[in-house]
Order: structure tokens, then sequence, then C-alpha cells
């Protein structure tokens, strides 16, 4: 939730935003807090404060307190650490594993089991899938492409924000688009993305809560976890990005019954003769 908060601020209104400004502050204090208390403290309306949970996909406070309750409770049990000049390789490994394992605990506790249900069923609505992204999440793109054609439908991978405008230009109403990016401010993603949209192609972005590409998408399923650094490759939003489309692509196999999973096993046999 704390990532969360972060991800979403700059979108949120002023008012909300000193809201958020307060828990980030003391997310300790704010659990305790009724909502007359927080409101105070940020010097906003109540209504205001309802206005912030509900940006952050709560349906109300206190929805919004037990979300962060559970992250305080978490947040402990792996430790976000920069690389340093001076770290061995122990060191090194130490820090990026368990930051690592952090990010896959904040996707634990930020997904929403109702967001992935729509998701599975928007996929096994559609006649085929084009998965969307640049840069790193250019590469999660490729490796959703390597589970979801073995599915049964027609499934690409774009990276190139050219190919993926003519591309996105074809669609029809039948299609689906998987947008990914971590930040959900690529101008060129957002601009693949309304052009996918006004062929009434069905559009999910794997993305930050409040980005202006979640705003824009049929659906948003959201990963807001925050980097380490920004010098490196991002390593934990694409690793929670991969594990997110990996529940997606399960959720297909299993919802679409046993005919589904004859067709990922019949893709698999095909490969079998191709190890020693």
């Amino acid at each position: 939730m704390l990532s969360r908060i972060k991800s979403a601020r700059e979108s949120l209104r002023k008012s909300e935003r000193k809201v958020a400004d307060v828990v980030l502050a003391d997310p300790d204090n704010s659990i305790q807090s009724s909502i007359q208390t927080l409101a105070s403290m940020a010097q906003v309306s109540e209504p205001t404060v309802i206005r912030f949970c509900r940006a952050l996909d709560c349906t109300g406070y206190q929805e919004f307190k037990l979300k962060l309750a559970r992250d305080l409770a978490s947040r402990g049990t792996f430790v976000y650490q920069d690389v340093s000049l001076e770290d061995n390789m122990l060191s090194l490994s130490n820090k990026i594993i368990d930051s690592a394992m952090a990010s896959l605990g904040q996707v634990r506790t930020q997904i929403s089991h109702e967001a992935i249900d729509k998701a599975v069923d928007m996929y096994l609505a559609s006649s085929r899938v084009e998965f969307y992204g640049s840069g790193g999440s250019g590469v999660v793109a490729e490796d959703a492409q390597l589970k979801f054609f073995r599915l049964g439908k027609p499934a690409v991978a774009l990276s190139d924000p050219h190919i993926q405008d003519a591309s996105a230009a074809l669609l029809d109403e039948s299609a689906l688009v998987i947008a990914i990016s971590s930040s959900g401010r690529s101008k060129n993603l957002v601009e693949t993305t309304r052009i996918a949209k006004s062929t009434g192609a069905k559009v999910i972005a794997v993305t930050a809560t409040g980005s202006p590409l979640s705003e824009l998408a049929d659906l948003s399923l959201y990963v807001d976890v925050v980097e380490d650094s920004d010098i490196f490759a991002p390593i934990k939003s694409r690793l929670a990005q991969i594990v997110l489309l990996d529940i997606l692509s399960v959720g297909v196999a299993v919802k679409g019954g046993e005919e589904m999973i004859r067709r990922v096993s019949k893709a698999r046999r095909a490969i079998d003769g191709k190890f020693l």
C-alpha cells in the first residue's frame, strides 16, 4: 500500500496529495487514527480522505487501513537496500535476492483477485492478444507471449513503438491488448493504447495505480513496487510484472477447462523431442 501511494501520488488531486503525504510521513500513526483525525492532520475534509482511499482502489477508509496494516506487518520480512561500491559478491547477491523477494511479497498483498478473474474472462472472450511494452517491460511482453501462445490463440509481443501503433490500428473488437509499463507514463505506449481503443479492442494495463495508462485501460492489474535504485535496470517491477502475468496465464488455463489444458499439453509434447 505504501508503494501504491507513492506511485499514485502525482496523479492525485492537490487535497488528496496532502493525505498521501501525512500517511507516508507516519504510516504507523495513520492506521491508529480515525478518519476525523487523519483529515485534521492533513488539513482536508473527511470526504477528501474517502476520495483518497478510493483513488487507491479501496472501498473506503476501513479497507484502506486494513491493507496498510497488512503492509506494515510484513515490511520487516525482507530488507530493501541499494547496492554500494563497497559490497562484495555475497552482500550484493543477498541484497538483490532480498529485494526481489520483497517485491513478490508486495504483489501478494496488492493483487486484486477480482481483477484477475475479469482479465481471464476478457482473454477467453478475445480472438487474439497483443502484448505491448518497451525497455524492461518489453522483455516482460516477450516472456508473456511465450506463455500465452500455448493457450491456443494468436499471441504476439511488440516493443517497437512504430510497429505497436501500426499493429494497434489493425485490431478490431475481438482483440485484446495487454499494455505493460511500470510507470504507466510512457507517451508512446499511452498513444498506442489510444489507437487500440479506437478500433474497439479491449485493453488490460499492467501498470502503476493512478497512472495515465491505467486510466485509459478497460481493466488495470496494478504493480506498485518502488525500485531501490534508479541507476540499474528495473529489477523488482520487472519480476512483479512477470509473476502477475504468470498468474493470469495459469488462471486462463485453469478456467478454460480440460480443452485448454489439452492445448497446453499438446504444445508441451511437441517440444519433448528437443531435449537430450
